[in-house]
C-alpha cells in the first residue's frame, strides 16, 4: 500500500504566514502540519510516500523531510505547477502509484484516530474506493455526503442547505481506476478539477464504501481551523 499526501495550494488564507514557506510546514502542537499526516501512515504500515506541492515553496518542503530516512520511510515528490484543484494534484500520482491501491490525505487534515483500522479494511476490499466521514456544526464548508442503509447516495460540495451533518475528510482511499475518473473529470466554475466529482463517479459505480474517522478531526487551513488544532493538540 502506498501513500500520497497533497500538500499544494498557495496558502492564500493563511497569508501573510505563507508568504515564505508552504502552509504544511507550519507548526500544529509541536510538529510541522505535515509530520502528523506521515506519522499516520508509519503508523498504518505505510512507508513508500509520494509528497505533491506546489512550485513555490518546494525546496522548503525537500529541505524540511528529506528522503524519508529521518522517519523510516521514503519519498518521493512531484511538482503541481499552478493550482488545478486537487482531482488535478491527484493525477500527478498515476506513475508512482500504478496498480497499486493506495491512500490519499490533504496535508492540512490534522485528526486524532488512527488509520490502521481503516487502511486494514481497504485491504479487504476487492476494488473501489473507501472514504473516512466524520460530522461537523457546519458542512456547508466541504463535501457533503447523504447516506443510506450503509451506502453513500451522493456527495455535494459546499451546499447551500445540506442534507446531513456528514461530511468526506481529507482522508481517501482508492483503487487504480480512480486515475480513469480523473481523467473523465471537466473543470469546475472555479477552473480546477474536483475531487467530489471523483468521488462521485465511484459513487455512480456503487463502488464507493465508507468509514466514519473517530475522535476529532479538523482542517488547518485557515486561522481559525489552524488554532482549533492546536487546541486539540494541546487537550
Amino acid at each position: 500500500m502506498k501513500g500520497v499526501i497533497l500538500a499544494g495550494g498557495s496558502g492564500s488564507r493563511l497569508y501573510p504566514l505563507t508568504k515564505v514557506t508552504n502552509k504544511h510546514l507550519l507548526p500544529v502542537g509541536r510538529k510541522p502540519m505535515l509530520h502528523h499526516t506521515i506519522d499516520k501512515f508509519i503508523e498504518s504500515g505505510i512507508k513508500d510516500i509520494l509528497i505533491v506541492t506546489g512550485v513555490n515553496h518546494m525546496g522548503a518542503v525537500v529541505q524540511s523531510l528529506g528522503s524519508g530516512h529521518e522517519f523510516g520511510c521514503s519519498f518521493t515528490y512531484k511538482v503541481q505547477d499552478q493550482a488545478g484543484g486537487i482531482a488535478e494534484a491527484l493525477g500527478l500520482a498515476r506513475d508512482f502509484c500504478g496498480d497499486s491501491k493506495f491512500v490519499v490525505v490533504l496535508g492540512d487534515n490534522i485528526f486524532e484516530a488512527s488509520l490502521v483500522q481503516h487502511v486494514n479494511s481497504f485491504k479487504d476490499q476487492i476494488q473501489g474506493a473507501r472514504l473516512l466521514l466524520t460530522e461537523v456544526d457546519d458542512p456547508e464548508r466541504f463535501g457533503v455526503a447523504t447516506l443510506k442503509d450503509g451506502k453513500i447516495l451522493k456527495i455535494v460540495e459546499k451546499p447551500d442547505e445540506p442534507e446531513s451533518n456528514m461530511i468526506v475528510t481529507g482522508v481517501y482511499m482508492y483503487d487504480s481506476s480512480v486515475f480513469d475518473f480523473v481523467d473523465r473529470c471537466e473543470p469546475s466554475a472555479r477552473g480546477e478539477l474536483e475531487i467530489t466529482d471523483v468521488n462521485n463517479y465511484y459513487v455512480s459505480e456503487q463502488l464507493c464504501y465508507y468509514d466514519v474517522l473517530n475522535g476529532w478531526w479538523t482542517d488547518a487551513g485557515t486561522f481559525e481551523s489552524l488554532e482549533r488544532a492546536n487546541q486539540y493538540l494541546r487537550g
